[in-house]
C-alpha cells in the first residue's frame, strides 16, 4: 500500500483531474441520489469510495476526503493524524518520526501539492476531524453539499430579475399622444 500511495503523490496532477471529474459524475447524479434517497445509498456508494481511495491512497474513510486539497496524499496515514502540516519531529530526509521507515505524509502533501493545479489550497487550514463521519461517503457529502449550492444559485439567479422589478418605484406611465387623423 506504502508503494501505490507513493505514486499516488507522484501522480497528483492525474488524480487531481480524475477526483474532479467523480465529483462532477456524482452531482450531476444529484437528481437521481435525491430520488432514491441519500440515506439510502449511503452504504454502497461508501463501500466502492472505500475500495477505490483504498486501493490508491489506503484511504482510513474518515469521511472528510481532504486529499484535492493535500497533494492526494492522505494526512490520516500519519500515525498522529496530523491535518494541518508535519508535528516537529520529521527526520532527516523527510522520514517519519514515529514509523522511520516512511516518508511523512506531510512531505509528500507538499510534494503532490507542488504538482496540482489547486496546490495551493494547500495553505489552508483544516477543521478537525469529526470522528462521527469516519465510515461515510465524503464523496457523497461533498457531492451533495455542491448540488445544494447550485440549486440555490440557479434559484438566486432566477430569482432576480423579479426582485429587481419589485424593488423598482413605479411611475404610472405618461398618457399616449392623441393620433392625428388622417383623411
Amino acid at each position: 500500500m506504502y508503494a501505490i500511495r507513493l505514486l499516488a503523490v507522484r501522480h497528483a496532477a492525474l488524480l487531481e483531474r480524475l477526483y474532479g471529474l467523480v465529483e462532477r459524475s456524482m452531482v450531476a447524479l444529484d437528481p437521481v441520489f435525491t430520488r432514491l434517497g441519500y440515506d439510502r445509498i449511503e452504504r454502497p456508494i461508501a463501500l466502492v469510495e472505500g475500495l477505490a481511495k483504498g486501493l490508491v491512497f489506503d484511504c482510513r474513510m474518515c469521511g472528510q476526503c481532504v486529499l484535492s486539497s493535500t497533494g492526494m496524499s492522505c494526512p490520516m496515514n500519519c500515525p498522529k493524524e496530523l491535518r494541518n502540516g508535519p508535528c516537529g519531529g520529521v527526520r532527516e530526509g523527510g522520514f517519519c518520526e514515529v514509523r522511520p521507515e516512511m516518508r511523512c505524509v506531510w512531505v509528500l502533501a507538499w510534494e503532490g501539492a507542488a504538482r496540482m493545479r489547486g496546490g495551493a489550497r494547500i495553505r489552508e487550514v483544516l477543521p478537525p476531524v469529526d470522528r462521527r463521519l469516519r465510515g461515510s461517503s465524503s464523496w457523497l457529502r461533498v457531492s451533495r453539499e455542491k448540488a445544494a449550492a447550485r440549486r440555490e444559485a440557479d434559484g438566486a439567479a432566477r430569482t432576480t430579475p423579479a426582485r429587481a422589478c419589485a424593488s423598482e418605484p413605479t411611475t404610472p406611465l405618461a398618457d399616449e399622444p392623441p393620433r392625428a387623423h388622417r383623411p
